[in-house]
């Protein structure tokens, strides 16, 4: 069964998430419809990369999914679908597609090129059509005109050196667990055989640990993540509030000699 994945900004006290689902089902209503988040801060494509990045891959190759964050953009964004890693991504071309991988897209096509639809909500009057087509197995050359790429954005940079893993914390989540964009895979390689300190703020700690649980309720915790990378949290409690850290906030690792 076809699979069109929706992740937006609408929230889900008004009609925008309903009126999306009904025209991608009027197109075909035997696509599967999967809500990601409708939660997205408004406006932020950041907090849409970080929901998406961690997700979509878990997905069958050839799902669909239709981006409905800041769709509005900036004057000028074209509407874009994008082929990526096996699946397809169809949204503004506000800077977001460049967030979700490092990997090279394999096919962009601006939508809307043809039919010159004038609107306030593209998700249901544009993006909704494409992913209902593209689900149904229109091929993404006919639903619009050849690009080249997509806007990209910059995202946070871990720096490692053989003394030093520089990172960020890159997401607060609904539990106020900070999570950073240091991999474990550059821990591994850069702690072996070392004595280190994890430090942020005005705190050091020298263990990282497996669990939550490992350590009692409303102690600071770190661990690798099921995605991978440096996370800190509190036991049973908000680390962002008790640590008095936030988005961009600095996390090193430092390595003895």
């Amino acid at each position: 069964m076809a699979i069109v994945t929706l992740l937006t900004d609408s929230g889900e006290s008004d009609h925008y998430v309903a009126a999306i689902k009904a025209r991608i089902l009027a197109v075909n209503p035997g696509i599967r419809i999967v809500d990601i988040s409708h939660k997205i801060n408004p406006c932020d494509i950041g907090h849409a990369a970080y929901v998406l990045r961690s997700c979509f891959r878990e997905f069958p190759k050839g799902t669909v999914h239709l981006l409905g964050v800041n769709s509005t953009g900036s004057k000028g964004d074209t509407f874009i679908v994008v082929q990526l890693e096996d699946h397809f991504f169809v949204g503004a071309d506000n800077g977001l597609f460049g967030l979700i991988s490092d990997k090279s897209h394999q096919h962009v096509a601006e939508l809307n090129f043809n039919r010159n639809v004038q609107t306030t909500f593209p998700e249901r009057d544009i993006f909704a059509h494409a992913a209902a087509k593209l689900a149904s197995g229109v091929s993404l050359t006919d639903l619009g005109k050849p690009l080249p790429g997509f806007k990209r954005l910059i995202d946070r940079q871990v720096k490692a050196t053989k003394k030093l893993i520089n990172g960020n914390v890159v997401r607060v989540d609904n539990f106020g667990n900070l999570i950073t964009n240091i991999p474990k895979d550059a821990f591994d390689i850069l702690s072996k055989d070392k004595v280190f300190t994890v430090q942020f703020g005005g705190e050091k700690f020298r263990r990282i640990f497996q669990q939550y649980n490992q350590v009692e309720e409303g102690d600071c915790v770190i661990l690798f993540n099921s995605l991978g990378m440096l996370e800190i949290a509190i036991n049973k409690g908000n680390a962002s509030e008790l640590l008095g850290l936030t988005y961009d906030s600095v996390v090193n690792i430092i390595f003895d000699e």
